[in-house]
C-alpha cells in the first residue's frame, strides 16, 4: 500500500470532573465531532475519564481520601457498559481512537490507554508502566504487555499508531522500543499542565520542580517526533477556574500560576519536530487537526533512523521483557 494521507485530531478539553457518565458522554461527543470534521485518528488526554486529580499533589493522602474515593468510583472498567458505549460510537464514526482513562480493575486503578480501531474493537490495551511521583500512591504499574505501545489501523493496515501517557515520554528505553515498533502516528496523552511556578519577584519558585511545566512537557513530546521520525499529536486536558474548587486545587499555587492558563498545550508535530498547527489558547477547549502524509516519515528517516541505519546494535541494544508479572502462580498438576 502507498503511505496513506490521513487527518489526525488532537483533543484539548475539560473532563466532566469525577463524573464517569458525564465524561463518557463528552468523550463520545468529541469522537463524533472529530469524525464529522474528517479525522481518521483521534487522540485523547491522559485519564480524560474522569479527569486528572491534581489534588493528589496539593493535599496529603489522608485529607485527599474522600475525594479519591469518589475518583475511584468514577473511574472506568475496561469491560463495562460505558466502554461498550464508547466502542459503539467509535465504530459508528469509523475512526481510530486512543482513549485515555483511569482504569478500575478489582481494587486498583491504572492509568490506561485503549486503542480502539475503526470497527469499535479494542485492538490493544496498555497501562502506564510507572506512575509519576505521588501518582504511585493511587495507580498501579503496567506490566510487560504495556511495553507494546503501537497497534495497526484496520482501515489502513500499514498505518501504525502508538501512544504514551505523560511522563512515560521521559522513559528513554520505552521511547526507543516504540521506535522499534515502527510507529507512524504517536498519541501523546497529558493532564492539564501549567506554566512554571514563580515567586513575586518573577524568579522561578524553587519549591516546585521546574521540569513539570507546560513548556518542558511539550518538549518531551516533541523529542518523540524527532527521535522517532513520526507524527506526534499532543492531547491535553484543561481545568477552568470554576472547576478548581471541585478538584480541591483552588488554593494550590501551581494550578493557579497563571490566571489566563487552564493547563492546555496541545499540538501536532511533524517527523521533523515542526509544529503543524496553531496552538489553541491554553484555557480554550477544541480539537486540533492536521492533514498528514506518512511518506514524510520516510523522508525524515533518510537522515535519522535510530533503530535502523543510525544505530549500533552490536555495541548498544535493548532487552525487553514482554511477559506480565502476576501475583499468583499455579503449580503444575502432579
Amino acid at each position: 500500500m502507498a503511505p496513506p494521507k490521513i487527518k489526525v485530531a488532537a483533543i484539548q478539553a475539560e473532563p466532566v470532573w469525577y463524573n464517569l457518565e458525564g465524561t463518557v458522554d463528552k468523550s463520545i461527543a468529541l469522537i463524533e465531532e472529530a469524525a464529522a470534521n474528517g479525522a481518521n485518528v483521534v487522540g485523547f488526554p491522559e485519564v480524560f475519564i474522569p479527569g486528572y486529580p491534581w489534588s493528589i499533589w496539593a493535599q496529603p493522602p489522608t485529607a485527599n481520601a474522600p475525594l479519591m474515593d469518589e475518583y475511584f468510583n468514577n473511574s472506568m472498567e475496561r469491560d463495562s457498559d460505558q466502554m461498550r458505549r464508547i466502542c459503539a460510537a467509535v465504530k459508528e464514526a469509523g475512526v481510530f481512537v486512543v482513549l485515555g482513562y483511569s482504569e478500575r480493575y478489582k481494587g486498583t486503578l491504572y492509568i490506561a490507554q485503549s486503542f480502539i480501531d475503526e470497527n469499535g474493537v479494542i485492538v490493544h490495551h496498555r497501562r502506564k508502566i510507572k506512575p509519576t511521583h505521588v501518582e504511585r500512591a493511587y495507580w498501579g504499574d503496567g506490566q510487560g504487555e504495556s511495553l507494546q505501545t503501537v497497534a495497526p489501523s484496520t482501515t489502513y493496515p500499514d498505518l501504525k499508531i502508538g501512544g504514551l501517557n505523560c511522563w512515560e515520554h521521559t522513559q528513554t528505553l520505552l521511547r526507543y522500543y516504540e521506535y522499534e515498533q515502527n510507529v507512524d502516528v504517536h498519541v501523546s496523552s497529558w493532564p492539564p499542565i501549567w506554566p512554571e511556578l514563580k515567586l513575586p519577584d518573577g524568579k522561578p519558585d524553587p519549591s516546585w520542580p521546574a521540569n513539570i511545566d507546560d513548556e518542558m512537557c511539550s518538549r518531551f513530546s516533541q523529542i518523540v517526533a524527532l527521535e522517532g521520525t513520526c507524527f506526534v499529536i499532543v492531547c491535553t486536558q484543561i481545568m477552568t477556574e470554576k472547576s478548581k474548587k471541585k478538584c480541591a486545587v483552588d488554593k494550590f499555587p501551581y494550578c493557579n500560576s497563571d490566571p489566563n492558563h487552564a493547563g492546555g498545550f496541545s499540538m501536532i508535530y511533524s517527523p521533523w519536530g515542526q509544529e503543524l498547527v496553531k496552538r489553541l489558547p491554553p484555557n480554550v477547549e477544541g480539537i486540533l487537526y492536521a492533514d498528514i502524509d506518512i511518506g514524510e516519515k520516510y523522508r525524515a528517516k533518510q537522515v535519522l533512523d535510530t533503530v535502523g541505519h543510525y544505530c549500533r546494535p552490536d555495541q548498544l541494544s535493548l532487552r525487553v521483557n514482554k511477559h506480565p508479572a502476576r501475583p499468583v502462580h499455579y503449580a503444575a498438576d502432579p
